[in-house]
């Protein structure tokens, strides 16, 4: 069975075919096919529907306790989180890096990538 991003796309609007092209928003690839006369422009839907998801989780507060484990303290990340990076689940047992930004702000790396990214 063929997926999606193999079909040929015809816009619209002005009868002609699209191209694949891939949009960046907030560090997500999203495949997309634009219309070179028009500039019309569609996202592949199970692309938009992962970053649909990502912008809901991102607008919540999540409540999460701090606990004292030996001289060490830990972070419950809630498991909403942990299912939505699935390379997390892979890495669970290994080191997380995390940073002190500000005296109220600790970030957590999740990827090395991530962080190079963040660190430019």
């Amino acid at each position: 069975m063929k997926s999606i991003n193999e079909a040929s796309i015809i816009c619209n609007n002005c009868n002609t075919h699209t191209t694949k092209t891939c949009i960046i928003k907030n560090g997500f690839q999203l495949r997309a096919w634009q219309c070179n006369n028009c500039n019309e422009q569609w996202i592949h839907p199970i692309d938009l529907a992962e970053y649909n998801k990502y912008n809901t989780m991102r607008q919540k507060q999540y409540a999460v306790k701090l606990r004292l484990v030996g001289n060490s303290y830990t972070v419950s990340i809630p498991r909403e989180i942990i299912d939505f990076q699935e390379n997390i689940l892979k890495e669970i047992n290994q080191m997380i890096k995390i940073s002190l930004d500000s005296p109220e702000r600790l970030t957590l790396y999740f990827s090395k990538k991530m962080e190079e990214e963040l660190l430019k």
